[in-house]
């Protein structure tokens, strides 16, 4: 029987994340760091990370996250194939109601389709 041999690097510290106005970000980093906090980093928007970042690739990852195809998507949710490959090639736009369905059967928040 394998054991733990050693402890996590991390085991003992706890990671915060908080919203400061971009006026008083410095002079809380400055306390922060005075009660011994490392690695503050400064977090971005996820556009930034992920600039082409569409509905239709969300589309796309949840399906095959989910390992259906298409037609299976397509059978599920009571729509035509064509309709889903339509909304994967952005040549179809994706509704409110359709992307609540499509959340409901692909396990993900309907948002991020729209």
């Amino acid at each position: 029987m394998l054991g733990l041999t050693k402890k996590p690097a991390t085991a003992g510290y706890v990671n915060f994340s908080f919203r400061i106005s971009a006026e008083r970000a410095a002079k809380a980093k400055k306390v922060l760091t005075s009660l011994g906090a490392e690695n503050m980093q400064d977090s971005v928007y996820w556009e930034e990370v992920f600039p082409n970042f569409s509905p239709s690739m969300a589309l796309r990852g949840a399906r095959k996250r989910e390992g259906l195809t298409q037609k299976e998507l397509a059978t599920r949710i009571g729509i035509k194939q064509v309709h889903i490959s339509q909304m994967e090639k952005e040549k179809r736009p994706v509704g409110k109601e359709m992307a609540k369905r499509l959340a409901k059967v692909l396990n993900v928040d309907y948002r991020v389709f729209l």
